[in-house]
């Protein structure tokens, strides 16, 4: 499908270890690269409003992460690792590095987010500079789980039940739940998606592979990626980039945790930042704001 902002672009498929992640590139590989890493339930498509624009002034890659969009979707594994964070950073900094980059700036929404820490913790040196969009580190959010916030991240804890029951009810009515996802945590509705947009998320999350890659990802989360995160933290690795901290005032993370801090904790370099106005869905929402906050940090 044809979506508006990727006119410039080109489709690719990246085949790393025998994982085809599919991606969108922008055409002038002379400027800095700059990788861009969507979250659940979307796809690569999520950042239609931004790349064109920052095509202007970096080499975009625009990837659909392992087991979103139309790059692959494996059946997971009994540990889930094969949707661990840390395997799909693997991913790509293959992706990357077949485009001839081997350092780069990341930003990544949402599951994104988490993916784009992974990868700086792991390969550190691939990694210049780092933007993380409404998340705060997932196990600071997993270790204070209060009623709060079950109540209002309760599909982290029902995606992460055991296939295929969460599957099983996803799949009884998925355009239904794809909105609900879409319109809530304090994003105000439908409003500012595109129809081409929404069609494009339905298209390649509300099937029988997307559905399950979706909860293996929540699962993995949930299990090896608590391993992983503890593992580094005994180690103390942190992320050696400076970073940029973005969230929405309506959203969930800014409420119940303190971004800055909790990012500070987890970064030996500059955290920097700030709420926007918008909900969770914040490169959709208020992309100007967003450009506004991410252009000067990645030319600093």
């Amino acid at each position: 499908m044809n979506i508006p902002g990727f006119e410039d672009f080109d489709e690719r498929d990246f085949d790393v270890d025998g994982i085809r992640i599919h991606a969108r590139v922008s055409r002038d590989d002379t400027l800095p690269p700059l990788l861009l890493l969507h979250g659940f339930p979307q796809s690569h498509v999520n950042w239609h409003r931004l790349a064109a624009r920052l095509a202007k002034r970096h080499h975009v890659v625009c990837p659909d992460l392992r087991g979103y969009g139309d790059s692959s979707k494996p059946a997971g594994t009994a540990d889930h690792a094969n949707y661990s964070k840390r395997a799909m950073a693997a991913d790509l900094v293959g992706v990357m590095r077949a485009l001839g980059h081997a350092r780069f700036g990341v930003v990544g929404h949402d599951r994104g987010g988490r993916v784009a820490h992974r990868l700086a913790l792991d390969h550190p040196e691939a990694v210049a500079r780092l933007c993380v969009i409404d998340i705060a580190p997932t196990l600071t959010m997993y270790d204070r789980t209060d009623f709060a916030f079950a109540q209002a991240y309760w599909h982290w804890f029902f995606l992460t039940q055991p296939a295929p029951l969460p599957e099983t009810m996803l799949g009884s009515d998925t355009p239904r739940l794809l909105r609900t996802f879409l319109g809530g945590w304090g994003g105000g509705g439908l409003s500012h998606y595109l129809p081409e947009t929404l069609a494009e998320y339905e298209r390649t999350w509300a099937t029988p592979e997307g559905l399950h890659a979706s909860c293996e990802d929540y699962r993995a989360s949930a299990g090896i990626d608590l391993v992983h995160d503890r593992t580094s933290d005994a180690a103390g690795a942190k992320v050696r980039c400076p970073m940029l901290v973005l969230w929405g005032e309506r959203g969930v993370v800014g409420r119940l945790f303190d971004p800055i801090a909790d990012w500070e904790a987890k970064c030996e370099a500059t955290v920097s930042g700030k709420a926007l106005p918008a909900g969770h869905f914040i490169p959709e929402e208020v992309p100007e704001l967003v450009l506004r906050e991410l252009e000067p940090f990645l030319a600093a």
